[in-house]
């Protein structure tokens, strides 16, 4: 019986490769295919294995290279031939990114997956600017 692989849910932050995760950045290393979308920074890619496969999802507003469901499809093949899968989402794999989506098709099918967070837009963008998201007595929740 083959050996069932595994799926990574990645965030890629929101561009700068500077604020990619070490875990993320640990996973892209591991990875014997990598599955990312047109929000992550392509120089992630760099840190893969020489061997590892590179497949471009696109995801662009109205111009998807793959749909959602090939790329579900896609995730599950590669992961049933006992491959480590890494899913590179811009920002954070659950803030419109479909990660739940694909979390879902993923646990139906039996496959284990881990979900890496990133650091979303909706933070990063606000910190640079120097814009606090929460700051006491000026918002409450």
């Amino acid at each position: 019986m083959p050996k069932i692989g595994k799926c990574i849910l990645a965030g890629a932050g929101p561009g700068d490769i500077g604020l990619v995760t070490l875990r993320t950045k640990e996973a892209v290393e591991q990875a014997d295919v990598i599955v990312y979308d047109y929000l992550s920074n392509p120089e992630i890619l760099s840190w893969s294995r020489p061997d590892a496969e590179i497949i471009y999802a696109g995801k662009q507003a109205g111009a998807h290279t793959l749909s959602q469901t090939e790329i579900n499809e896609l995730m599950l093949q590669r992961a049933k031939d006992g491959k480590l899968v890494v899913r590179l989402k811009g920002g954070d794999p659950f803030v419109f990114g479909r990660g739940a989506e694909e979390a879902e098709i993923l646990a139906q099918a039996g496959i284990p997956f881990e979900i890496v967070p990133g650091i979303t837009s909706a933070i990063a963008v606000p910190a640079y600017a120097g814009i606090p998201v929460t700051q006491r007595g000026v918002t409450s929740s």
